[in-house]
Protein backbone atom coordinates (compact mmCIF):
# COMPACT_ATOMS: atom_id res chain seq x y z
CA UNK A 1 0.00 0.00 0.00
CA UNK A 2 2.99 2.36 1.25
CA UNK A 3 5.56 1.39 -1.33
CA UNK A 4 6.92 -1.27 -3.52
CA UNK A 5 10.35 -2.63 -3.62
CA UNK A 6 11.01 0.74 -6.54
CA UNK A 7 9.91 3.15 -4.33
CA UNK A 8 12.80 5.81 -3.62
CA UNK A 9 13.29 7.49 -0.37
CA UNK A 10 15.41 10.00 1.45
CA UNK A 11 17.43 8.79 4.08
CA UNK A 12 20.61 9.70 5.83
CA UNK A 13 21.59 12.22 3.40
CA UNK A 14 20.80 9.76 0.33
CA UNK A 15 18.84 8.30 -2.02
CA UNK A 16 17.78 4.83 -1.90
CA UNK A 17 15.35 2.44 -3.29
CA UNK A 18 13.32 0.48 -0.67
CA UNK A 19 14.72 -2.77 -1.20
CA UNK A 20 18.12 -1.20 -0.42
CA UNK A 21 16.95 0.84 2.61
CA UNK A 22 18.63 -1.28 5.77
CA UNK A 23 17.26 0.60 9.03
CA UNK A 24 18.68 -1.70 12.57
CA UNK A 25 16.23 -3.78 14.66
CA UNK A 26 17.72 -2.36 17.71
CA UNK A 27 16.60 1.03 16.99
CA UNK A 28 15.63 3.31 19.98
CA UNK A 29 12.54 4.58 18.43
CA UNK A 30 11.63 0.61 16.98
CA UNK A 31 11.62 -0.43 20.90
CA UNK A 32 11.05 2.79 22.99
CA UNK A 33 9.43 5.37 21.06
CA UNK A 34 12.26 7.96 20.92
CA UNK A 35 11.16 9.71 17.69
CA UNK A 36 9.35 12.31 15.68
CA UNK A 37 7.45 13.06 12.41
CA UNK A 38 5.58 14.98 9.98
CA UNK A 39 2.70 14.25 7.41
CA UNK A 40 2.77 16.77 4.58
CA UNK A 41 0.13 16.59 2.27
CA UNK A 42 0.97 17.30 -1.63
CA UNK A 43 -1.64 17.77 -4.36
CA UNK A 44 -1.59 18.10 -8.19
CA UNK A 45 -3.02 21.05 -9.68
CA UNK A 46 -2.99 22.67 -13.39
CA UNK A 47 0.38 24.05 -13.01
CA UNK A 48 1.93 21.28 -11.08
CA UNK A 49 2.42 20.00 -7.75
CA UNK A 50 1.77 21.99 -4.35
CA UNK A 51 2.69 21.15 -1.06
CA UNK A 52 0.14 22.24 1.80
CA UNK A 53 2.20 24.48 4.53
CA UNK A 54 5.35 22.76 4.06
CA UNK A 55 7.57 25.12 5.56
CA UNK A 56 5.36 25.28 9.04
CA UNK A 57 5.10 21.30 9.13
CA UNK A 58 9.01 21.27 8.85
CA UNK A 59 9.53 24.38 11.53
CA UNK A 60 7.65 21.72 13.23
CA UNK A 61 9.14 18.84 13.48
CA UNK A 62 12.82 21.02 13.82
CA UNK A 63 10.76 22.11 17.17
CA UNK A 64 9.70 18.33 17.83
CA UNK A 65 13.44 16.96 17.29
CA UNK A 66 14.78 19.60 19.96
CA UNK A 67 11.75 18.63 22.86
CA UNK A 68 13.80 15.51 22.89
CA UNK A 69 16.90 17.20 23.12
CA UNK A 70 18.31 16.64 19.56
CA UNK A 71 19.19 18.02 16.23
CA UNK A 72 19.02 17.37 12.84
CA UNK A 73 21.31 18.86 10.32
CA UNK A 74 18.75 20.27 8.05
CA UNK A 75 16.76 23.61 7.47
CA UNK A 76 13.17 24.05 6.93
CA UNK A 77 13.78 25.20 3.54
CA UNK A 78 16.09 22.76 2.95
CA UNK A 79 14.03 19.64 3.90
CA UNK A 80 10.75 21.30 1.29
CA UNK A 81 13.40 21.17 -1.40
CA UNK A 82 14.11 18.04 -0.62
CA UNK A 83 10.90 16.89 -0.42
CA UNK A 84 10.13 18.12 -4.04
CA UNK A 85 12.78 16.21 -5.55
CA UNK A 86 11.39 13.14 -3.57
CA UNK A 87 7.95 13.80 -5.21
CA UNK A 88 9.50 13.96 -8.65
CA UNK A 89 11.76 10.58 -8.50
CA UNK A 90 8.43 8.65 -7.33
CA UNK A 91 5.99 10.41 -10.15
CA UNK A 92 3.62 11.19 -7.10
CA UNK A 93 0.62 13.52 -7.88
CA UNK A 94 -1.41 13.63 -4.60
CA UNK A 95 0.66 12.68 -2.30
CA UNK A 96 1.26 12.19 1.68
CA UNK A 97 4.96 12.76 2.53
CA UNK A 98 6.13 11.63 6.17
CA UNK A 99 9.48 12.72 7.45
CA UNK A 100 10.64 10.49 10.24
CA UNK A 101 13.40 11.32 12.89
CA UNK A 102 14.28 8.22 14.21
CA UNK A 103 17.24 6.87 16.44
CA UNK A 104 19.94 4.31 15.56
CA UNK A 105 20.50 0.91 18.02
CA UNK A 106 20.59 1.74 21.55
CA UNK A 107 18.92 -0.73 24.25
CA UNK A 108 19.72 1.80 27.49
CA UNK A 109 16.49 4.53 28.18
CA UNK A 110 19.21 7.21 27.27
CA UNK A 111 19.07 10.04 24.60
CA UNK A 112 22.10 9.64 22.77
CA UNK A 113 23.82 9.53 19.29
CA UNK A 114 23.03 10.92 15.91
CA UNK A 115 19.47 10.90 15.04
CA UNK A 116 18.56 9.84 10.88
CA UNK A 117 15.98 11.15 8.86
CA UNK A 118 13.54 9.42 6.78
CA UNK A 119 11.61 11.15 3.82
CA UNK A 120 9.02 9.29 2.33
CA UNK A 121 6.16 9.51 -0.32
CA UNK A 122 2.79 7.56 -0.99
CA UNK A 123 -0.88 8.04 -2.56
CA UNK A 124 -2.91 8.55 0.31
CA UNK A 125 -7.04 9.69 0.32
CA UNK A 126 -8.66 11.43 3.46
CA UNK A 127 -7.79 9.31 6.45
CA UNK A 128 -10.88 9.41 7.72
CA UNK A 129 -13.06 10.00 4.33
CA UNK A 130 -14.96 12.16 3.38
CA UNK A 131 -18.29 11.58 4.57
CA UNK A 132 -19.31 12.83 8.24
CA UNK A 133 -18.55 10.57 10.82
CA UNK A 134 -19.93 9.15 14.20
CA UNK A 135 -17.52 9.89 17.30
CA UNK A 136 -17.86 8.34 20.18
CA UNK A 137 -15.69 9.23 23.23
CA UNK A 138 -12.86 7.37 24.34
CA UNK A 139 -11.77 6.33 27.93
CA UNK A 140 -8.48 6.56 26.72
CA UNK A 141 -7.30 10.41 27.65
CA UNK A 142 -5.16 12.74 25.94
CA UNK A 143 -1.61 12.98 27.98
CA UNK A 144 -0.84 15.62 30.94
CA UNK A 145 1.65 17.94 29.28
CA UNK A 146 3.80 17.22 32.35
CA UNK A 147 3.86 13.64 31.55
CA UNK A 148 4.60 14.12 27.74
CA UNK A 149 5.31 16.78 25.86
CA UNK A 150 1.83 17.01 24.18
CA UNK A 151 2.65 19.77 21.72
CA UNK A 152 5.18 17.75 19.61
CA UNK A 153 4.36 14.99 17.45
CA UNK A 154 6.40 12.18 18.77
CA UNK A 155 6.24 8.67 17.72
CA UNK A 156 5.92 7.69 21.00
CA UNK A 157 3.01 9.46 22.08
CA UNK A 158 0.03 8.08 19.37
CA UNK A 159 0.09 4.82 21.42
CA UNK A 160 -1.91 6.61 23.06
CA UNK A 161 -4.06 7.92 19.95
CA UNK A 162 -4.15 3.99 18.29
CA UNK A 163 -5.69 2.53 21.60
CA UNK A 164 -8.34 5.64 21.71
CA UNK A 165 -9.38 4.91 17.68
CA UNK A 166 -9.51 0.75 18.33
CA UNK A 167 -10.75 1.05 21.61
CA UNK A 168 -14.09 3.23 19.80
CA UNK A 169 -14.35 1.39 16.45
CA UNK A 170 -15.03 -1.89 18.36
CA UNK A 171 -17.96 -0.18 19.51
CA UNK A 172 -19.23 0.83 16.01
CA UNK A 173 -17.74 4.21 16.05
CA UNK A 174 -15.78 5.92 13.14
CA UNK A 175 -14.02 8.18 15.27
CA UNK A 176 -12.86 8.62 19.31
CA UNK A 177 -13.34 11.76 20.64
CA UNK A 178 -10.66 12.31 23.63
CA UNK A 179 -10.81 13.93 26.98
CA UNK A 180 -7.99 15.73 28.48
CA UNK A 181 -7.30 15.16 32.45
CA UNK A 182 -10.31 17.44 33.13
CA UNK A 183 -12.91 15.84 31.61
CA UNK A 184 -13.55 18.52 28.87
CA UNK A 185 -12.92 17.69 25.18
CA UNK A 186 -9.41 17.48 23.71
CA UNK A 187 -9.35 16.25 20.11
CA UNK A 188 -9.46 13.36 18.37
CA UNK A 189 -6.60 10.58 18.11
CA UNK A 190 -4.93 12.64 14.96
CA UNK A 191 -7.09 15.12 14.47
CA UNK A 192 -8.47 18.85 15.99
CA UNK A 193 -12.19 19.49 17.19
CA UNK A 194 -14.02 22.07 16.38
CA UNK A 195 -18.10 22.65 17.62
CA UNK A 196 -20.05 25.37 16.29
CA UNK A 197 -22.73 26.94 18.36
CA UNK A 198 -25.13 29.61 18.32
CA UNK A 199 -22.96 31.30 15.20
CA UNK A 200 -19.83 31.34 16.92
CA UNK A 201 -16.88 28.29 16.50
CA UNK A 202 -15.41 26.50 20.17
CA UNK A 203 -12.12 24.55 19.89
CA UNK A 204 -10.06 23.12 23.05
CA UNK A 205 -7.25 26.06 24.14
CA UNK A 206 -3.98 24.84 23.64
CA UNK A 207 -2.42 22.57 26.70
CA UNK A 208 -3.95 19.51 26.38
CA UNK A 209 -3.79 19.35 22.58
CA UNK A 210 -1.32 19.05 19.38
CA UNK A 211 -2.27 22.33 18.29
CA UNK A 212 -2.43 21.49 14.16
CA UNK A 213 -0.97 23.46 11.18
CA UNK A 214 -4.87 22.95 9.24
CA UNK A 215 -6.57 23.88 13.00
CA UNK A 216 -3.95 26.92 12.75
CA UNK A 217 -5.50 27.49 8.89
CA UNK A 218 -9.05 27.60 10.20
CA UNK A 219 -8.08 30.47 12.31
CA UNK A 220 -7.19 32.37 9.72
CA UNK A 221 -9.92 31.48 6.96
CA UNK A 222 -12.30 32.61 9.76
CA UNK A 223 -11.03 35.76 10.40
CA UNK A 224 -11.21 36.70 6.64
CA UNK A 225 -14.99 35.42 6.90
CA UNK A 226 -15.91 37.29 10.28
CA UNK A 227 -16.31 33.93 12.07
CA UNK A 228 -15.24 34.37 15.67
CA UNK A 229 -13.51 31.18 17.44
CA UNK A 230 -12.92 31.12 20.65
CA UNK A 231 -10.59 29.11 22.41
CA UNK A 232 -11.93 27.92 25.88
CA UNK A 233 -12.60 24.78 27.92
CA UNK A 234 -15.33 22.96 26.30
CA UNK A 235 -17.26 20.28 28.24
CA UNK A 236 -18.91 17.27 27.35
CA UNK A 237 -22.03 18.86 27.98
CA UNK A 238 -21.92 21.29 25.17
CA UNK A 239 -22.36 18.61 22.90
CA UNK A 240 -26.31 18.68 24.02
CA UNK A 241 -26.65 22.05 22.41
CA UNK A 242 -24.26 21.70 19.30
CA UNK A 243 -25.68 22.81 16.19
CA UNK A 244 -22.52 20.69 14.26
CA UNK A 245 -18.73 19.50 14.73
CA UNK A 246 -15.79 18.93 12.42
CA UNK A 247 -12.35 17.62 12.40
CA UNK A 248 -9.34 19.25 11.28
CA UNK A 249 -5.83 17.75 10.09
CA UNK A 250 -3.02 17.25 7.32
CA UNK A 251 -4.25 13.40 6.65
CA UNK A 252 -7.53 13.86 7.68
CA UNK A 253 -8.31 17.43 5.88
CA UNK A 254 -11.34 18.95 7.42
CA UNK A 255 -14.63 16.36 7.94
CA UNK A 256 -17.40 16.96 9.21
CA UNK A 257 -19.50 15.47 12.50
CA UNK A 258 -22.37 13.81 12.22
CA UNK A 259 -22.83 12.78 15.69
CA UNK A 260 -21.75 11.77 18.59
CA UNK A 261 -22.15 9.85 21.90
CA UNK A 262 -25.48 9.49 19.41
CA UNK A 263 -25.63 12.74 19.65
CA UNK A 264 -26.77 13.81 16.56
CA UNK A 265 -25.72 17.38 15.34
CA UNK A 266 -28.83 19.99 15.00
CA UNK A 267 -27.49 21.65 11.75
CA UNK A 268 -26.62 19.74 8.17
CA UNK A 269 -23.54 19.50 7.74
CA UNK A 270 -23.67 21.63 3.78
CA UNK A 271 -25.83 24.05 5.97
CA UNK A 272 -22.69 24.49 8.64
CA UNK A 273 -19.86 27.02 9.26
CA UNK A 274 -17.38 24.58 8.92
CA UNK A 275 -18.51 23.45 5.45
CA UNK A 276 -18.19 27.02 4.42
CA UNK A 277 -14.52 26.81 5.77
CA UNK A 278 -13.83 23.37 4.19
CA UNK A 279 -14.43 25.06 0.95
CA UNK A 280 -12.49 27.72 1.57
CA UNK A 281 -9.63 25.05 2.19
CA UNK A 282 -10.40 22.88 -0.79
CA UNK A 283 -9.64 26.13 -3.15
CA UNK A 284 -6.92 27.59 -1.08
CA UNK A 285 -4.80 23.83 -0.99
CA UNK A 286 -4.11 24.41 -4.28
CA UNK A 287 -3.50 27.99 -4.41
CA UNK A 288 -1.94 30.51 -2.52
CA UNK A 289 -1.21 28.32 0.47
CA UNK A 290 0.41 26.57 -1.42
CA UNK A 291 4.56 26.21 -2.19
CA UNK A 292 4.47 25.17 -5.27
CA UNK A 293 6.27 22.47 -7.81
CA UNK A 294 5.49 22.12 -11.56
CA UNK A 295 6.36 18.53 -12.50
CA UNK A 296 6.96 17.99 -16.08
Amino acid sequence: MYYNQDSIFFIDGNWAKASETNIDVFNQTFHYGIGAFEGIRAYHTATGMSLFKATEHYKRLLNSVKTLHLKIDYTAAELVEITHQLLKKNNLRNAYVRPLVFMGPNMELTIKGKPRLLIAAWEWGALLGKGQLNLAISSYQRPDRKSLPNTAKLTGNYTNSILASYEVRKRGADEALMLDVDGNIAQAPGANFFLEKDGVLYTPEEGHILPGITRNTMFAYAKELGFEIREQAIPVTMLHDADSAFLTGTATEIVGVKSIEGIVMKKDWADSMGAVLAGVYQHRIKREESQGLTIV
